[in-house]
């Protein structure tokens, strides 16, 4: 009988990654696969066991399979959500855009359709673990619960952003990452090139134009009255910087 969960022993400070696919096959193929790359691996094949596992902590990105027996694979990405932003790469036999949407819209970092050669898949893994090393740790609960700026107030338990009338504001996923990333790095000019790797996983054009396009957007929503300083200010030749204090509340 095969094992329903294989864990590889630890590899120095190599990323772990928690593999959720019910096809005993395919996961213990990419369970070795990921390991022949340096990274510490534990396999699990139902949602039962994701949840069993997550709360023992260390892990860096969850490749999570769209069908699995009982909850699907979007349903524990919804109810992961609500509680961490460990980075989530969906996997899927269905090439479908509604899927590809639906997933990065709860929150995927990425979106990888079976079958997949080994290149597409570690270019992948590691696109994300870099996009997640320049935002705020993944698996730890943030410490902070709300995020104030300039009048502002992002509350990272619901991801709801509240202009200074206290009116909420709706963002795209891709902006409350951008969003977000300004917040944890006030003051600091943010390149293009960082917001891309950050943004990659939501853009359908990954260029300096969509970032340019994305930061826009943003900034349109936080524009301030007049006669005020801009939130978001450029910083030509080099990118953009948050202008504000940031609170932690």
């Amino acid at each position: 009988m095969l094992p329903q969960i294989e864990t590889i022993p630890p590899a120095g400070d190599t990323a772990h990654i928690l593999l959720v696919e019910d096809d005993d096959g395919l996961r213990m193929l990419v369970t070795r696969l990921l390991r022949e790359s340096g990274y510490r691996v534990t396999g699990c094949r139902s949602g039962a066991e994701f949840w069993r596992l997550l709360p023992t902590g260390g892990v860096d990105l969850v490749l999570l399979d769209v069908m699995l027996p009982g909850a699907s694979g979007l349903d524990l990405l919804r109810a992961l959500r609500a509680k961490s932003t460990v980075p989530v790469i969906m996997v899927s036999a269905r090439n479908e855009e509604a899927d590809r949407v639906l997933g990065l819209e709860l929150g995927a970092d990425d979106y990888v359709a079976k079958p997949f050669g080994r290149p597409e898949l570690l270019a992948r893994v590691r696109a994300v673990l870099r996009r997640s090393a320049i935002a705020p740790s993944p698996l730890a609960a943030p410490k902070a619960e709300c995020l104030s700026f300039s009048g502002w107030r992002l509350d990272l338990r619901s991801r709801s952003l509240h202009d200074p009338e206290g009116a909420g504001v709706d963002l795209s996923g891709a902006e409350y990452d951008l969003l977000l990333m300004f917040l944890e790095h006030p003051g600091r000019v943010l390149g293009r090139e960082m917001i891309l790797e950050l943004s990659r996983g939501r853009l359908g054009s990954a260029t300096d134009r969509s970032v340019d396009t994305l930061v826009s957007r943003l900034r349109r929503k936080l524009e301030p009255p007049e006669g005020h300083p801009p939130v978001i200010k450029t910083v030509r030749g080099a990118g953009y910087m948050l202008a504000s204090k940031v609170e932690r509340a």
